[in-house]
């Protein structure tokens, strides 16, 4: 047994390891501690009777889930408990222990974007206007079908459920599979900016790729990947006249047009000098006095993310497998696959081949 599989194991289920010891007879919290920093053994016995307990196949726990999450955004870090950041994480880290799990049987889209540095002399609105670029976006035109255009980028994305406190997460899997994952119960122009954030993150700021020096905090990291975000959903060059001048009735064309919040609208006519800091602010007291910052009106459009979940389904629709054996195939808990597929109508397994994810 992996000692940090058990770990993962058990801090998915929540558990603390005196909650654990406590369910297990004849396991002690010592014990128990001692084993996951790998400093001493547990009987086969005390294994069996943990591995029950957990529900995660026995073989899960001589894998290794190892998924460094490089770039995560959570607007409300000061009011999130460790144990909650610990559950959204490793979720994501399932997410792309998936990923490459599935990448022995499936090739997903090649990544086709270039990362590039900042401290190599780019900056910011130069690199979001490059990647525009390579995506073929012309420059007067909002982004539209931003999950689709990435995917067909190379990044696979995803929409998870949780609370208002998560805003995202990007990060390169074990096998190089670039992810952002994203907050499912978000609007969508929320969802829209978050997007282009981890594409920032995942363009400027993976290591991988480039080493960053240490003066780069995560809040210049952040402040970055916002810079990003604005000029890649509303270029400079194409918006700025629209923001000379701007009155409250001139927010929702904007909104409709850019598919952008208002308030992200109001900041980028503060960022490029369009309105000055008092009338920055006496917009958002109106924003404020009208509910405006907790709802906005006037939806916008986003498509959906497809690729991860067409994974799946080319599993089941051209390999035949059933939910319980792509969770056996896979090493994981039956409800762990349905909670990220969504997806339970059994068939069966036909063959191996090597599978195209368009």
């Amino acid at each position: 047994m992996n000692f940090k599989q058990l770990t993962f194991a058990r801090e998915f289920r929540g558990l603390s390891q005196t909650e654990l010891s406590k369910n297990i007879e004849g396991l002690s919290q010592s014990n128990l501690s001692k084993f996951e920093k790998g400093l001493s053994t547990l009987s086969e016995q005390l294994q069996e009777k943990i591995i029950e307990f957990l529900g995660f196949p026995k073989d899960f726990y001589n894998k290794r889930i190892y998924n460094v999450l490089e770039n995560s955004n959570y607007r409300k870090k000061s009011v999130i408990t460790k144990a909650e950041i610990l559950n959204f994480e490793l979720r994501c880290k399932l997410i792309g222990f998936l990923v490459d799990e599935m990448s022995e049987t499936l090739d997903w889209p090649e990544f086709k974007l270039e990362p590039l540095n900042v401290e190599d002399g780019y900056s910011v609105k130069k690199i979001a206007i490059h990647t525009r670029k390579l995506l073929n976006i012309d420059p007067e035109d909002p982004i539209k079908d931003i999950y689709t255009l990435l995917e067909k980028a190379g990044i696979i994305t995803y929409e998870i459920e949780a609370n208002e406190k998560f805003d995202g997460i990007s990060f390169t899997s074990k096998n190089g599979y670039p992810i952002i994952i994203v907050n499912k119960s978000f609007s969508n122009d929320r969802k829209r900016f978050t997007i282009a954030h981890e594409l920032g993150h995942i363009i400027m700021h993976n290591e991988r790729n480039f080493i960053l020096p240490d003066y780069k905090t995560d809040k210049i990291k952040e402040t970055e990947a916002n810079q990003f975000a604005s000029e890649f959903l509303m270029p400079e060059s194409e918006i700025k006249n629209s923001l000379l001048g701007i009155t409250l009735k001139d927010l929702t064309p904007l909104k409709t047009y850019w598919l952008t919040s208002m308030a992200s609208i109001l900041k980028r006519a503060l960022d490029l000098g369009c309105i000055d800091k008092n009338k920055y602010t006496n917009f958002n007291i109106e924003l404020s006095r009208l509910g405006y910052k907790r709802n906005e009106p006037v939806s916008v459009y986003i498509d959906s993310p497809t690729v991860f979940k067409k994974g799946y389904s080319l599993f089941k629709s051209e390999l035949g497998y059933s939910d319980e054996e792509f969770a056996k195939a896979f090493n994981l808990p039956i409800e762990v696959i349905n909670e990220i597929f969504n997806q339970n109508k059994p068939t069966k397994i036909i063959s191996l081949n090597k599978l195209q994810v368009i």
